[in-house]
């Protein structure tokens, strides 16, 4: 009968480990991890076999259960880089620095869209005021066109 070493479980563990710079989903790399660990809990002391099977199995979906409960949710990409301007239409925002016929305004938003927090802004001829919260509604080359949040309320619910 096949006996696993502790050096089974580490060249396991090495080949899982390594397969995941290819695959790049973070699944192998978990049951990478929990064969190394294993391997070095059965080279301090002697595990039986179907005792350091059950704990690579527990170790390997722990790792994945923490991964995708609370470590992948803190580095999704919200900034919508490298999308069409498309997708700022719509999205909310406050001036920074309102927009006159002759200047160009600033409007921030909370989380950065297509990678910048602010974008430069003008008015369809609507007067804004710094704290203004606004919408967008087009795009013209790197400037947006908003109008004050307050109208696309009005206008939605027509």
């Amino acid at each position: 009968m096949f006996v696993f070493e502790p050096w089974h479980w580490l060249v396991l563990g090495g080949i899982l480990i390594i397969s995941e710079m290819f695959l790049t989903t973070f699944a192998t790399l978990w049951f990478g991890i929990a064969a190394v660990i294993v391997a070095l809990l059965s080279w301090l002391m002697p595990l039986p076999q179907a005792f350091q099977i059950i704990l690579w199995l527990i170790l390997s979906l722990m790792m994945m259960a923490i991964w995708f409960k609370f470590v992948k949710p803190l580095s999704v990409d919200r900034t919508k880089a490298g999308l069409g301007g498309s997708v700022i239409i719509g999205e909310k925002g406050m001036i920074t620095v309102e927009p006159t016929a002759d200047r160009v305004g600033t409007v921030r938003f909370s989380v950065p869209i297509v990678g910048a927090t602010e974008w430069k802004c003008r008015t369809r001829g609507e007067e804004l005021e710094v704290g203004q919260r606004v919408v967008v509604v087009d795009v013209i080359g790197n400037e947006l066109i908003v109008v004050p949040a307050q109208t696309m309320a009005h206008i939605n619910h027509r």
